[in-house]
């Protein structure tokens, strides 16, 4: 399957999530990114390294220029479950505007056509990192990495598209 793409609409899924009162939810994409101008990241997995000290902060530390730029909803989704997302968002208390979202069967991450296998690695299958700029759920712009570099999806990148 192609990965998703700019021009493209962004594939429906169900992800989940834990609330504001600390209550499971599940939620799909269109829900959450419906009629909103979102940013949308992907990363290969909670607490690993890139994704936890690089990735995930530029987009804590970049959430207030982003949404002083138009951006409603930053989205982070992992192939994880929605219990090792909710520890991983609890060590970055200083986060106001990053909804960690759970993708653990790796779902949605195959209907964007963003999956990565890392079975030899011992992690199975995982998401690409990437990130994408959506509006009203269409694709304005794609940033998808090779291997596992990190160099055209953070939250810079973003910026620069708005």
């Amino acid at each position: 399957m192609a990965p998703i793409a700019v021009g493209d609409t962004l594939p429906d899924g169900t992800v989940a999530y834990f609330d504001g009162e600390d209550q499971l939810q599940q939620a799909s994409i269109h829900s959450l990114a419906a009629g909103k101008k979102v940013v949308l990241f992907g990363v290969p997995g909670a607490f690993t390294p890139t994704c936890s000290l690089k990735h995930v902060p530029g987009f804590i530390e970049n959430g207030e220029e982003l949404k002083a730029k138009g951006i409603d909803d930053i989205l982070l989704i992992s192939v994880n479950d929605p219990f090792v997302m909710k520890a991983w968002a609890k060590t970055y208390p200083e986060n106001k505007h990053v909804k960690f979202l759970a993708d653990g069967s790796a779902a949605y991450t195959h209907a964007l056509g963003l999956e990565l296998d890392l079975s030899e690695k011992g992690l199975g299958v995982r998401s690409k990192r990437f990130s994408l700029l959506v509006d009203d759920l269409k694709v304005k712009a794609t940033n998808i990495e090779s291997g596992g570099e990190f160099t055209v999806s953070g939250a810079e990148d973003i910026l620069k598209a708005l």
